[in-house]
């Protein structure tokens, strides 16, 4: 297990198709993946594994999740640099610094892809192309986002680590975020990845993600991304609607859109030949 100092923070990573540390004069142009909320790098090692052929692929745990733990000498740091999702843009900017890595290729999920939206507009010189998958833009309801937040409390507040013990816990747990079967390894590390999450880190990061100010910053985002872009929204994806993904597409002529038939939150999983096809079309052109 690999980890670099970022920002005061330990994080984990690991190379898919190179060895760690990655050989500085390989010829393979790297794509670094982005996880979601609550999550880690696990759930895009077979998305990588198929494209490491190409590309040196760079797998890492967003500070607070996964296997980048907030170490409790590190609690005042993580405070102190809050929870607003374009620290996490200046994040990987570090972590590229520190790996040496000087262009890259970006392939996000979720509040990971809004994560690399920042990322591409702060850093458009350290971006080749990017794919932003089940993200979009969210129109402010108040009511429904303060029942979001309420909500939201409870799940992070209420995670019992006997859970993780009962036979059908991932499978209820992944459930609203799936239209098709995934592989019960991979509901397994979902729901291990979301009771391990820092509790600081989860709650912030929902107040983060969903909010007024994204409802209104999020637009001009997507619309000054300058590098080719591929939008990819699951048909039935319960989380971030395909609409929203379209819409933030429209904002763009940088950005093609791609729609996975039958699939919800985790189209690479759920239907991972229709994803990678979108994907190899969009790297090939």
């Amino acid at each position: 297990m690999a980890y670099v100092r970022v920002n005061d923070i330990d994080h984990y990573y690991e190379w898919v198709g190179a060895t760690t540390p990655r050989d500085p004069s390989s010829p393979q142009p790297v794509m670094v993946f982005i996880h979601g909320w609550a999550g880690s790098a696990r759930y895009w090692r077979s998305t990588a594994e198929a494209l490491c052929d190409r590309y040196d692929c760079l797998l890492y745990d967003m500070r607070g999740f996964g296997r980048s733990i907030i170490a409790a000498d590190q609690q005042d740091a993580a405070a102190a640099r809050g929870y607003e999702l374009d620290t996490y843009a200046e994040d990987l900017a570090a972590l590229l610094e520190a790996l040496g890595l000087q262009k890259v290729s970006i392939n996000a999920h979720s509040m990971g892809a809004s994560v690399a939206v920042y990322f591409l507009n702060q850093y458009p010189q350290l971006v080749d192309q990017a794919i932003l998958t089940c993200n979009g833009i969210f129109e402010y309801d108040k009511a429904a986002f303060e029942a979001f937040y309420k909500f939201g409390g409870y799940v992070v507040a209420f995670r019992p680590q006997w859970l993780g013990k009962l036979p059908l816990a991932p499978r209820f747990f992944m459930a609203r975020f799936l239209s098709r079967p995934i592989p019960a390894a991979e509901k397994i590390a979902f729901l291990e990845d979301f009771l391990t999450a820092d509790y600081a880190t989860a709650l912030g990061t929902i107040f983060t993600s969903v909010s007024k100010k994204a409802t209104e910053v999020m637009p001009v985002e997507f619309a000054k991304i300058a590098v080719p872009t591929l939008m990819v929204s699951g048909e039935f994806d319960k989380i971030t609607p395909a609409k929203l993904g379209r819409t933030a597409a429209d904002l763009n002529p940088k950005i093609e859109y791609a729609l996975v038939k039958n699939t919800g939150h985790f189209p690479m999983l759920e239907d991972p030949d229709t994803y990678l096809d979108y994907v190899n079309g969009f790297l090939a052109s």
